[in-house]
């Protein structure tokens, strides 16, 4: 499982926030850096994700943090609050 950690207010915009993501989980070049792009590139992989959160980030960091969330435990990972 891989384990990623993440303190939101780290990152200005939604942009930025799945970036980070993309580069954490070595997603592939044509991830596409929105939710749905995510959902299609974790569920071709073997292996859920356990996400660390801290912080909730504001207005579209936010937002995009709580579809990252859904994505994550939809595809049998889990994410702990910190």
């Amino acid at each position: 499982m891989d384990t990623i950690f993440l303190t939101v207010s780290d990152y200005p915009d939604a942009e930025a926030l799945y970036t980070a993501l993309g580069r954490l989980l070595n997603l592939p070049d044509y991830f596409g850096k929105n939710a749905d792009a995510l959902y299609d590139c974790l569920s071709e992989r073997p292996v859920p994700v356990r996400l660390w959160v801290s912080g909730e980030g504001v207005d579209e960091t936010a937002a995009a943090m709580k579809k990252i969330v859904r994505v994550v435990t939809d595809l049998g990972g889990t994410v702990k609050e910190l």
